[in-house]
């Protein structure tokens, strides 16, 4: 009983859930927050034409390690119907790299720092919903493109002598106080939604996969400083320092809402049990008769047919009379009507052994009357099925 209870309340929680798995229909709003991993991030360039204590200028390359930051989107789309939806989304990432490597040239081989940065713009996605795949989570694929402005924050510094120069541990400064360039972008959704019913039509809670890269090379000016031992600044010159394209890794989980969707209907009602079988029976003699006429045999059949649909300890069979005659011949009479409506249910395949027979003459009248009265419903049998 406990098992069938469970899998009932089970299937009730369930049923609005899959109820509502329905495809996207119309305008929805979607937001999601959540961790944005870059992969290393190419320096192509760093560079500035001159600088005195260093003897010339530098020109080199190499790469600032990946880190973990935040992102966060927000959409407007629309959905078809068929699963299909297209969207607009704003999105933001930000990124605090720090260290270099990869350097190889002898003048920039101490060189130590990193960048945050700043990625900010909008997608055009189009996406895919697999409903019906599952019970109540429908995965969905997506791709995007679109523009994105990446702001780089950057700072470069020596962390040891650098040879052949007059320049100790942490003279060399390389830095810009910000700027912002553009780049086309591009992006590959995996995700899930969770229809929510039972907090509101139409809301599903969601989590994603967001594969997003930039394009192109992104070029920032700065200022290359020269510092003495005593923090005196020996020299300045324009540098520039060039990004490669970005890859950015994202998992979000979010909120999503379809406006326009109407809640569940209610559920059809039960459909009402059958009627339970008739459990007492009537029939009727004619005075001063015991012998069943058609109808009485109609209303035995239709008792016996009914025993067999219920359970039942015994079936009693009492005989009544009307109060024309004397007591006595009125309990006789009685009882012999009760014994004729017996021996039918036997011929109707009721066991004998199942019913009792009981007289009661003029007693417990259906209709009172006075001595000496031929009332019709008086004079009757009555089918008990306990």
């Amino acid at each position: 009983m406990q098992l069938r209870s469970a899998l009932l309340a089970a299937t009730m929680v369930a049923t609005p859930l899959v109820a509502s798995a329905q495809p996207v229909t119309g305008l929805y709003v979607g937001a999601g927050v959540g961790i944005n991993v870059m992969s290393q991030e190419q320096v192509k360039n760093l560079s500035f034409p001159t600088l005195a204590p260093l003897g010339g200028g530098l020109s080199t390359s190499g790469h600032v390690n990946g880190s973990t930051g935040f992102a966060g989107v927000l959409s407007l789309g629309w959905g078809f119907g068929n699963g299909l939806r297209a969207e607009v989304e704003g999105d933001y990432r930000n990124n605090k790299l720090n260290g270099l490597g990869g350097f190889t040239q002898v003048q920039a081989s101490s060189l130590n720092g990193g960048t945050t940065e700043q990625k900010f713009g909008g997608m055009v996605n189009v996406l895919y919903d697999f409903n019906g795949l599952t019970p109540w989570v429908v995965p969905y694929l997506g791709v995007g493109v679109g523009y994105q402005g990446i702001n780089e924050k950057f700072h470069v510094g020596n962390t040891a002598a650098i040879p052949g120069t007059t320049l100790g541990a942490g003279a060399l400064q390389v830095a810009n106080g910000g700027s912002t360039k553009g780049s086309f972008a591009y992006q590959a959704i995996v995700g899930a939604a969770l229809p929510l019913p039972m907090v509101t039509p139409g809301l599903a809670a969601t989590l994603e996969y967001r594969f997003m890269g930039t394009t192109g090379n992104h070029t920032y000016g700065g200022t290359a400083t020269a510092l003495s031992p005593t923090g005196v600044v020996l020299a300045s010159a324009p540098a520039n320092v060039q990004f490669g394209p970005t890859y950015n890794h994202s998992v979000l989980v979010g909120l999503r809402y379809n406006f326009g969707v109407a809640p569940p209907p209610p559920p059809a009602p039960a459909p009402a049990p059958a009627a339970a079988p008739a459990r007492s029976y009537l029939v009727f003699f004619d005075w001063d008769k015991a012998t069943l006429t058609d109808r009485a045999r109609q209303i035995i059949k239709e008792a016996a047919d009914n025993s067999t649909h219920v359970q039942y300890t015994r079936i009693e069979v009492n005989g009544y009379t009307d109060t024309s005659g004397t007591p006595q011949y009125n309990m006789g009479l009685s009882v012999r009507r009760a014994n004729a409506v017996k021996a039918e249910l036997i011929k109707d395949g009721v066991p004998a052994n199942a019913i009792t027979t009981q007289g009661f003459g003029e007693t417990h009248l259906l209709v009172p009357t006075g001595p000496g009265v031929r009332e019709p419903q008086n004079r009757r049998v009555e089918i008990i099925i306990r």
